[in-house]
C-alpha cells in the first residue's frame, strides 16, 4: 500500500487555544500550579498534559481549592464572574479573543434593544457564556423553527454565531429567519462573530477533502469544532475522526492512496504527528509484505 499523505494548511493549535495554554503554563510555572474552571479545551489528550504540569481541573466553583482559577477558552458569563469575585477568587481570564468579541456583541446588542440569536449549540460552553453576556435577552438555536416557540417575536434581533460554526450554514441559517421572522417595522442586525482561523481550516480541510481518496480529522471526540471539520470533509470524500493515532483502522485504506489530515483547534502537533508515525508505519509494514 504506497500512500501519498498531504496535511491541510493550518493545522494544529488555533490562536485562542495556543494562547489560553501558553498563559496557563507561565502562570503554573510561577505559581507551582494553577486551577482552571472546567476544561480549558475539550482535548483529552491536551488535558492530560496539562495536569502534568500542575494545571487542576475544577469542575464547578464549589470545587475550587484555592484563591486563584483560570477560566479556559470559551469563556464563562459575566454572572459567574461575579460570584467568583464575591468569593474572592482572583480571575485569569484566556478567553479566546474572538470569543470575547462575540461576548461583546451580545451585550451590545442587547442594550441596543435587540433580542439576540446566537446560531449555534445552546448546550455548549462559549454559547451559554455568550449567552451570559446578552443579559437574559437572547436565545440559542441551530434552527429557525424556534421562533415558533417564542411567545412573542421582538421586532428587533441582533444574529451572532458562534465561532467555531460553518460560514455557509451561518448564512442559510440568516436568510431563513429572514424569511420567517422580517415583518413590518422589524429590524435585523446581523454581526458575522465566526473566528477567522476556523474558516481558514475548514475552507482549507474542504479543498484538501476534495483532492484525496479519504481524509483523517484529528481531535477530541467530544469537541465541537472538531465535529464540524469532520463533518464538513465527508461533504467530499470518506471522513473518519480520530482521537488519538490507535483508533486508525489498516481496513480503511483499502484502495486509496491518497490520504488527507487535518485537525481540530485544540489538537497538539504531538497527537497530529504520532497519526502521521502510525500511517507511515501502516504503508511500510505493507510494503514488507508485497501489498
Amino acid at each position: 500500500m504506497a500512500l501519498k499523505i498531504e496535511k491541510a494548511a493550518g493545522i494544529g493549535f488555533c490562536f485562542g487555544v495556543k494562547r489560553a495554554i501558553d498563559i496557563l503554563e507561565k502562570v503554573a510555572r510561577e505559581r507551582g500550579g494553577v486551577e482552571t474552571l472546567e476544561a480549558v479545551v475539550h482535548n483529552q489528550q491536551v488535558l492530560q498534559r496539562l495536569a502534568g504540569e500542575g494545571i487542576r481541573l475544577a469542575r464547578g466553583v464549589d470545587d475550587i481549592q484555592g484563591d486563584t482559577v483560570a477560566i479556559g477558552a470559551h469563556g464563562v458569563n459575566p454572572q459567574l464572574e461575579k460570584e467568583l469575585r464575591a468569593r474572592r477568587i482572583n480571575i485569569i481570564n484566556t478567553t479566546c479573543p474572538f470569543v470575547h468579541r462575540a461576548q461583546v456583541a451580545a451585550r451590545r446588542l442587547a442594550r441596543s434593544g435587540f433580542f439576540v440569536i446566537i446560531y449555534g449549540d445552546a448546550d455548549h460552553a462559549e454559547v451559554r457564556g455568550v449567552l451570559g453576556w446578552a443579559d437574559g435577552r437572547g436565545v440559542a438555536a441551530l434552527d429557525e423553527g424556534f421562533i415558533a416557540t417564542l411567545d412573542h417575536l421582538p421586532r428587533r434581533l441582533g444574529i451572532l454565531s458562534q465561532t467555531t460554526q460553518v460560514p455557509a450554514r451561518f448564512t442559510e441559517f440568516v436568510k431563513k429567519l429572514i424569511d420567517s421572522a422580517l415583518t413590518k417595522d422589524s429590524e435585523l442586525r446581523v454581526i458575522d462573530t465566526i473566528c477567522h482561523d476556523i474558516r481558514q481550516r475548514q475552507a482549507a480541510a474542504l479543498e484538501l477533502a476534495n483532492r484525496v481518496d479519504l481524509m483523517l480529522v484529528v481531535g477530541g471526540h467530544t469537541s465541537a469544532n472538531t465535529s464540524r471539520l469532520a463533518g464538513l470533509c465527508s461533504t467530499a470524500t470518506k471522513t473518519y475522526l480520530v482521537e488519538t493515532a490507535e483508533e486508525i483502522q489498516p481496513s480503511w485504506f483499502h484502495g486509496r492512496s491518497y490520504i488527507g489530515i487535518t485537525a481540530g483547534a485544540s489538537t497538539a502537533e504531538e497527537t497530529i504527528d504520532d497519526v502521521l508515525m502510525r500511517l507511515e508505519a501502516l504503508a511500510y509494514s505493507d510494503l514488507k509484505s508485497g501489498v
